[in-house]
């Protein structure tokens, strides 16, 4: 297939991209700076110059591949404050792409999992972005959802849930967890999700929901055990009342909420076998920890 991705030279892209490309499908990837098409170039895929707001470009990229791997984003946005306004963008930018596939059949595989199956997080912005492209599989698209987990770990992640917990243990000289710490978070290694990209490309069914979790949810004191043990730093738990000035307004509302994910149902429909290390092995090799 030709792959059209969005989001090509991000964490997650950075792996989907060589992944289509060494199961042997073309990958066009859409960059919005020289940089990032430098990067997407260096991973072997074809560079296509635009950005999210440029719709008719988008639709024109949908239109002429056999496929779409949806994983942009308004990062900025969302760390500015802004979810609301960055999960309106992304559900702009699914419809046109939609628009653009519609009555092909094509597969179009994006983030995320409709409410029936977030009752944790019911009421998310993203939510309806999510169910918009379900929605698809009623117009002739072969849409899939993947469900990432909040944390997705390995040495290219940069901006992730784990870089900012060693971040504020930094600057604060503790490493800290909201309360007792027992709320559970999912985790999956970037190079395991990039794998059912692919498969969920190729292989499932139109209206899939994929959970992506290899790690059903790590209590966040153990995370935080980890990062204090890789930095030599005292571990505690820092009370609900004063997180939000800890952590931040964002950390302190991440680190409270309890978000379990189970991958077993996607482990049985795509054979999918998770088999790289685990989030807290993946903290103890030391690259999160690396000056």
């Amino acid at each position: 297939m030709r792959v059209f991705v969005t989001g090509a030279s991000g964490h997650i892209g950075s792996a989907v991209v060589p992944e289509l490309l060494s199961g042997g499908h073309e990958v066009l990837g859409l960059a919005r700076s020289d940089s990032s098409a430098a990067a997407v170039e260096a991973l072997g895929a074809e560079a296509r110059r635009g950005d999210l707001t440029d719709l008719d470009g988008l639709r024109a990229a949908a239109a002429e591949a056999d496929g779409v791997v949806h994983l942009a984003f308004d990062h900025e946005a969302m760390r500015a404050g802004d979810l609301a306004g960055a999960a309106d963008g992304d559900l702009v930018v699914v419809r046109a792409l939609g628009e653009a596939m519609a009555g092909t059949g094509k597969p179009f595989v994006g983030i995320g999992l409709g409410a029936d199956r977030l009752e944790a997080v019911a009421g998310h912005p993203r939510i309806a972005v999510a169910e918009a492209l379900a929605a698809l599989s009623e117009s002739g698209v072969r849409s899939v959802l993947v469900g990432v987990p909040q944390v997705v770990h390995s040495d290219l992640d940069r901006s992730g849930f784990v870089p900012t917990l060693v971040d504020i243990a930094r600057r604060t000289g503790v490493s800290g967890y909201v309360d007792d710490g027992a709320n559970r978070w999912p985790a999956v290694h970037t190079l395991d999700l990039a794998r059912l990209f692919r498969l969920a490309l190729e292989q499932a069914p139109a209206g899939s929901q994929l959970p992506a979790a290899a790690e059903d949810g790590i209590r966040i004191r153990e995370i935080a055990e980890a990062i204090g043990r890789g930095l030599d730093l005292p571990v505690t738990g820092i009370a609900a009342a004063q997180a939000e000035e800890h952590f931040g307004p964002f950390g302190a509302f991440i680190l409270s909420l309890d978000n379990p994910m189970s991958g077993d149902s996607t482990r049985r429909l795509l054979d999918w076998a998770p088999e790289h290390p685990g989030l807290i092995a993946d903290i103890e090799k030391g690259h999160y920890l690396a000056a």
